[in-house]
């Protein structure tokens, strides 16, 4: 609580937190590529096998689908196309004029001679460089989860160390570590040392979004928390966008991957201009390094002479409850040790797990909704324009609460109606995938400011891991449910669709936030939420808070820096 009295009295939202927001932002432009790269660099092109010796002079040298030409040397399908993973082993001339031919009387193999490639779209792919279609086709789906296990591990270790270390230096090593794993992955000599760069990659990512996060809102006045969470989300919307440019220009793998991995090197070099939070200096027992980083933020804001007046003494004695608070050593087992934060762990977890879950099973599965790669993805990354505009406004003015709740519901609503649409209705299908899709990247949005203010300090880092730890596994398991349509068609969308609305009830059991300042302690959120029964006889959570004054003495009560307080009868509080 005090220390929102201290960062308005610095200067609020000035001229230092608007510049360390930019830089933190930054990087989101190019998270984006990394998730989403291998859309583009891992996209299957056309193929067909490579025929033997002269006949492949027959068939043109080229990939091509033409029945005249290739009908001779190559099975058809189900769906009366060449086969892509097998030939004749000799040339069937009566195949061309002789539709009712007995194929199975006729010896056919395996592409033992490697495959032509359509490379019209897409010059190199790391499927066309290893070959990974047909035996191989889940390679591609495998180096993805890879990625999302580098993500997940990132989660588990950064989290634990950010709030041991601080959150700077490992902010510092997370760029570099993109920087090098990426450049690494774009020049891989075979597919292992790949999965291996790209699961680095993954880890370092976790690292930047959960040391970013944390710098952008530690620094950062109550009132204005939603507006620059939702800024921070609107880079990674543009970064989807800039990675469609990229991909569009750039039709090689190797030089792609090069392309999104390069600036991190510059981010690597400003970083280290970039602070370290001053709460996790006070909470960690460097309250001196604190106010030298304060009063250098006053005079940056224009506020020197306020600067000047905060002195050691005034800030521990400002803080001091929180400062002895935090005396104890915190763990991960902190997270579902009480009651009240428990609750939060297991209600937030769910969102993040459904939210990924659902996400990444759409936006990683683009080449089958029959439309141009790149128009779907700026369709895909557009989206998020509007879905993030409208869910800053429920954030800063409805509430965090009743967006998260609403946006995994919708979404999973909209995943599942798919599964009543026919095929041939490909623009209705799209439209209700690119809705679900825009709640969802609502969601995320909402999710990572929601999880930073349900946290207290102490443990805020763990908490961030907690959820971005439960993103990772959806991520991960999203591209293994697409196997479940082999026992029935539309199974992918039933579970993609019924997990989001599941974690949306679960998000109603959630405190709100809105209007009141970060936790400090696990003692402060635990004593922070009351739990009333309304009219009807149903929970309702509510915080009740005493507003403190704004620097100029007066503000409006829904923009208020609050102080927590406990009311009512304990002893029927169902924490």
């Amino acid at each position: 609580m005090a220390f929102q009295e201290l960062l308005v009295m610095v200067g609020g939202m000035g001229r230092y937190q608007i510049i360390h927001v930019v830089l933190l932002s930054l990087p989101m432009l190019m998270l984006a590529s990394h998730n989403l790269i291998q859309n583009f660099t891992a996209a299957i092109p056309g193929h067909r096998c490579r025929l033997n010796g002269s006949w492949e002079e027959k068939a043109g040298g080229n990939f091509t689908e033409d029945l005249v030409v290739l009908r001779d040397f190559l099975p058809m399908d189900s769906m009366g196309k060449t086969s892509t993973c097998l030939r004749f082993t000799s040339p069937q001339p009566q195949m061309l004029h002789n539709t009712t031919a007995n194929v199975s009387t006729i010896e056919i193999e395996s592409c033992t001679d490697g495959w032509v490639y359509d490379r019209t779209e897409f010059s190199s792919t790391i499927i066309t460089k290893w070959n990974l279609v047909c035996d191989l086709r889940r390679m591609s789906q495998l180096a993805q989860s890879i990625y999302m296990a580098g993500v997940l591990f990132g989660s588990i270790v950064f989290g634990g160390l950010s709030d041991k270390f601080g959150r700077k230096p490992l902010n510092i090593w997370s760029y570099l570590q993109m920087a090098v794993s990426g450049t690494c992955a774009a020049f891989a000599p075979n597919y292992i040392l790949y999965c291996v760069f790209r699961f680095l990659t993954g880890t370092a990512l976790s690292g930047i979004v959960l040391n970013a996060y944390s710098l952008i809102v530690e620094w950062i006045p109550t009132e204005t928390r939603a507006f620059t969470s939702t800024a921070t989300g609107y880079c990674y919307t543009m970064g989807q966008l800039v990675l469609v440019g990229l991909a569009f220009l750039i039709r090689d793998w190797h030089w792609l991957q090069l392309a999104a991995s390069l600036p991190f090197f510059f981010f690597f070099l400003y970083s280290w201009w970039i602070p370290e939070s001053a709460r996790w200096l006070v909470l960690s027992g460097k309250p001196d390094q604190a106010v030298k980083l304060l009063k250098n933020v006053a005079k940056i804001n224009g506020k020197k002479e306020e600067g000047e007046n905060l002195t050691l003494e005034i800030l521990k004695s400002n803080m001091q409850r929180e400062i002895n608070a935090v005396k104890t050593t915190y763990s991960v087992i902190d997270l579902v040790r009480t009651p009240m934060v428990r609750r939060i762990s297991w209600c937030i977890s769910s969102a993040w797990f459904s939210t990924s879950f659902a996400y990444y099973g759409l936006a990683m599965d683009l080449q089958n909704f029959g439309l141009n790669i790149y128009l779907i993805q700026v369709i895909f990354g557009a989206v998020d324009i509007p879905a993030k505009f409208v869910s800053y406004f429920v954030m800063a003015y409805v509430g965090r609460r009743v967006l998260q709740a609403a946006t995994l519901i919708l979404a999973g609503t909209a995943i599942l109606v798919n599964i009543f649409v026919p095929q041939e209705f490909q623009n209705v299908r799209t439209s209700m995938a690119v809705f679900g899709k825009g709640c969802l990247a609502a969601s995320f949005s909402c999710l990572y400011l929601y999880t930073g203010e349900l946290y207290p300090t102490v443990i805020r880092q763990s908490g961030m891991g907690l959820g971005t730890m439960m993103a990772r596994v959806g991520g991960i398991i999203a591209p293994l449910v697409q196997m479940t349509a082999d026992y029935y068609h539309h199974l992918p969308l039933i579970i993609y669709g019924s997990c989001p609305i599941i974690s949306g009830i679960a998000a109603c059991l959630l405190p709100e936030t809105l209007g009141v300042a970060l936790p400090e302690t696990i003692a402060e959120v635990e004593r922070s939420v009351l739990v009333k029964k309304d009219s009807q006889g149903s929970d309702n959570m509510s915080l009740k808070a005493d507003p403190v004054p704004s620097a100029s003495g007066n503000c409006p009560l829904s923009l208020c820096i609050r102080k927590l307080t406990i009311t009512g009868d304990q002893d029927n509080t169902p924490l």
